[in-house]
């Protein structure tokens, strides 16, 4: 095995151990440790559940329902994966589940602009030093990259959202949704290609970090699901 392959092996075997030791902390009812397994995931967790479900407030009950499942299981967690990708796979389960449940329930719109909706990006989700021209060039960028997101059809738009805009591997995409490696690839470059599309005239192939999660919104979230844990009033 080469030097590099057995460093990461070495720092996956640190990080599973950090992961179990966090969970017996919050198992046993340490509020810090649930606080930080929240503030640590809340980013990653918030884009999947809007890639999938397109909607701000939806996803964040989305990720509060999935932290109150995980952590209502959490002595089911062996660390056969990370404590990130056991936390992904319940809100992906979750998301998906409503998504299916809205459309037995409710009619997709014919119209296809009302299946867009767009991000309300508040101040404090951008970087605060920033100047205003910037802040404002910032806000129309990302709306137009999430917008393009939200057009895409389902089976690439998770996909889309795992792999280019959270940065997961094709592994950890393929495993996560439960497909093979070769069809995240084709979903993939699929997905990219019709996001390009809709950019290429306004800012060409330009990808930026989008669906921000932080702040006041990320402080918002951490302090509903630890008030149903009955850790903080």
């Amino acid at each position: 095995m080469r030097k590099s392959a057995l460093q990461a092996a070495a720092i996956s075997a640190d990080a599973i151990a950090g992961d179990m030791a966090l969970v017996r902390r919050a198992l046993a009812r340490e509020a810090g440790a649930f606080r930080l397994i929240i503030k640590t995931h809340n980013q990653r967790l918030y884009r999947i559940a809007r890639g999938v479900v397109r909607n701000d407030a939806e996803a964040e009950d989305v990720v509060q329902e999935a932290y109150m499942r995980a952590f209502a299981s959490l002595d089911a967690f062996r660390g056969d994966a990370s404590l990130a990708t056991w936390l992904t796979r319940i809100v992906i389960n979750e998301a998906l589940g409503r998504l299916r449940k809205k459309k037995r329930i409710v009619a997709m719109p014919e119209n296809p602009e009302a299946q867009i909706i767009r991000f309300p990006l508040n101040p404090s989700d951008l970087n605060p030093g920033d100047d205003p021209e910037r802040t404002m060039a910032q806000r129309q960028i990302l709306g137009l990259v999430e917008r393009a997101t939200d057009s895409l059809p389902d089976v690439y738009r998770t996909v889309f959202v795992a792999r280019v805009i959270e940065g997961l591997s094709i592994e950890e995409t393929a495993d996560l949704l439960g497909i093979r490696p070769e069809t995240v690839k084709t979903r993939l470059h699929r997905a990219r290609s019709l996001v390009r599309k809709a950019l290429d005239d306004e800012i060409g192939p330009v990808l930026l970090d989008a669906f921000p999660f932080a702040g006041r919104r990320c402080e918002r979230l951490t302090q509903a699901v630890m008030k149903r844990l009955g850790l903080e009033g």
